[in-house]
């Protein structure tokens, strides 16, 4: 049986400066250690990633883990951060309850929006912005009419 999914994971250029702004924009605490790995066949297995090489931690905000990597191996294959039109994870998303309030404190950490502001479609207020590094997130604000407010998730047996 699927519980959920448990954590996303993001790949960052400065991991120090990276676990600050998600603490600090998002409430993320790091839970257990802090961890890293070089030349190890195991962890190269686990990951899929022949020869890497990494700093990682995994972090915790409400009901959701995210996964920190800064990977030193292999290098990036891509220049920069996915765009909304890219295969692949391009965006975690976060729900707010008061989303212009948010939009405003998250500027204010080093976000950017291109948007002056959330845009509204009835059912959910929305907005997309960039971290310091350039990685995409989502603010969303649902109405009470919404189909996928996160207070309609389904409690799930532990």
């Amino acid at each position: 049986m699927i519980k959920g999914i448990h954590h996303v994971a993001v790949h960052v250029r400065d991991m120090d400066r990276m676990v600050s702004f998600y603490k600090q924009a998002f409430g993320f605490d790091v839970v257990g250690e802090p961890f890293e790995w070089s030349d190890s066949e195991f962890i190269d297995r686990i990951v899929d990633v022949p020869n890497s090489a990494a700093r990682g931690a995994m972090l915790r905000a409400g009901n959701c883990y995210m996964e920190m990597f800064q990977y030193s191996a292999p290098q990036p294959v891509a220049p920069g951060p996915l765009q909304p039109y890219d295969r692949g994870y391009t965006h975690f998303c976060v729900d707010a309850t008061d989303i212009e309030f948010e939009v405003e404190r998250l500027r204010g950490l080093g976000m950017s929006f291109s948007q002056p502001g959330p845009i509204d479609v009835g059912h959910v207020k929305s907005i997309y912005g960039r971290d310091p590094e350039g990685n995409l997130i989502e603010i969303q604000q649902t109405a009470e009419h919404c189909d996928f407010r996160m207070d309609k998730l389904p409690k799930r047996p532990a």
